[in-house]
């Protein structure tokens, strides 16, 4: 009967049913019960323990206030306010796991590369990385590269440039930000530069520690948006980037994927690759907008018909469109070294349903997709209609991605039509066949997504 009293009756009762059936079953019933009893003793021991502290070292643990109360042999009034302070404790780390890592274990370092071109959304796209806590973040670090190895004398062939940028990303992912100041101008003076391009669009770079005082007549060029930083210090950058436990880079610098094989082979990185592709009269439209002086010819074209279209202007269009195609199909191919770390990336998917894409583009990383992340998209993807600036992460997504087929000429419509066939169709974007066509919101554009663009 003792041995009924101590046991639980649940267990008990399994016992008796059991006894019947196997003497070995019986053996493992009574072991059960065994590891059951020593950790309710645990747990009895660890509670006895924390009954003889004071109300004041558990406060201190907890990191609140509480009132004196009677006490006998120094400890708690009751169990009710162990329980309870025990309780604030589990929330308050709880709620330090997710501001760290989101819902689940980090996982091992990951590195993420997202490759795109200019006017396709990499800046919004880029923010999904940018505002999970856990990822440093860098914004067109290779904005300074360009810069200075377009100006070296002779110029730099296109193989040249995109060597240099591959072992320039290759420093970055693995934290040395020093490589930066090679190209940086002026050339920062002991480590410190106010002249680090959109250093704003960086979280990592304009939170402490590396978020240093201001300082009196200094002027940073590119500043941070929420707070006042003094100049960067890229050896807190640095060493802010090792605390961090992944790395994600947005660049428009790089589009040739195969260059980037020693990057995804080597030892050190756990590199994940996304390509971000958007319909090429989208981004033509875009340019047109965004870099107006550049665009001129087109634009006279378009409108008055008077200059005619330079041919050097249509092959340059055609020839980025090839080499984001040329990318694609290497990635999509699948080959062994690419194999898991390549994933094609439509934008009109993502203005469609950005949270969804969101959380297919962190399974493909391997990372939690954090309510922060959740919180940011659904704040920045119902933008009014009066607040799309030119440069603006805030968008109405839902709205603007094909706002451009409404106000551009057919004309122009057909010429990148033309010299984008390829790409479009392994895109899956439709050709348009009249002025109608093209303007007709319920004719659309879009073919469905690929799940083989995820490989």
């Amino acid at each position: 009967m003792e041995i009924r009293r101590a046991l639980p009756q649940d267990i008990w009762e399994l016992l008796h049913f059991l006894k019947m059936r196997s003497k070995y079953a019986i053996l493992l019933v009574f072991v059960v019960s065994l590891v059951i009893i020593e950790k309710e003793n645990n747990f009895l021991s660890r509670v006895s323990d924390r009954l003889k502290q004071s109300p004041q070292a558990l406060a201190e643990v907890n990191g609140t206030e509480v009132s004196p109360a009677p006490a006998e042999n120094g400890s708690l009034a009751s169990l009710q306010e162990l329980d309870a302070a025990f309780s604030q404790l589990r929330s308050h780390l709880h709620n330090i796991t997710l501001q760290l890592a989101g819902d689940g274990d980090p996982g091992p370092r990951r590195h993420i590369l997202l490759m795109a071109t200019t006017r396709t959304g990499s800046s919004f796209v880029g923010e999904f990385f940018n505002q999970q806590g856990s990822i440093f973040y860098l914004f067109e670090p290779l904005w300074h590269v360009e810069k200075t190895v377009t100006f070296l004398p002779g110029g730099a062939s296109a193989v040249g440039s995109a060597l240099v940028y591959r072992d320039v990303l290759k420093q970055l992912l693995l934290c040395d930000l020093y490589i930066l100041e090679n190209f940086i101008s002026p050339a920062p003076e002991g480590h410190l530069t106010p002249f680090l391009f959109r250093r704003g669009s960086s979280r990592s770079l304009c939170e402490e520690p590396v978020c240093t005082p201001s300082a009196k007549k200094v002027f940073e060029k590119y500043y941070c948006k929420n707070r006042r930083c003094g100049p960067l210090n890229i050896t807190l950058a640095t060493e802010a980037c090792r605390r961090k436990q992944h790395v994600a880079l947005k660049t428009v610098r790089v589009r040739q994927l195969e260059f980037l094989q020693p990057l995804v082979e080597d030892p050190r990185l756990d590199l994940r690759i996304i390509q971000l592709v958007r319909d090429p009269r989208a981004v033509l439209a875009s340019r047109m907008v965004a870099f107006s002086g550049k665009y001129e010819t087109w634009k006279k074209w378009a409108s008055e018909g008077e200059a005619p279209l330079q041919e050097e202007e249509v092959q340059r269009l055609r020839g980025n469109c090839e080499s984001i195609r040329v990318s694609a199909e290497l990635g999509l191919r699948r080959p062994g070294w690419l194999r898991g770390r390549y994933m094609l990336v439509r934008y009109e998917d993502v203005a469609r349903a950005p949270l969804q894409k969101a959380e297919d583009m962190y399974r493909f990383a391997g990372l939690p997709l954090t309510p922060q992340v959740e919180e940011w998209i659904s704040k920045n993807t119902q933008a009014p209609r009066d607040g799309n600036g030119v440069y603006s992460t805030c968008k109405n997504s839902s709205e603007q991605f094909e706002k451009w087929r409404f106000s551009m000429p057919f004309k122009l419509a057909q010429v990148v039509q033309d010299a984008c066939a390829p790409a479009m169709q392994l895109f899956g974007y439709k050709l348009a066949s009249s002025p109608a066509e093209l303007a007709n919101r319920s004719f659309s554009l879009l073919e469905e997504a690929q799940p083989s663009w995820v490989t």
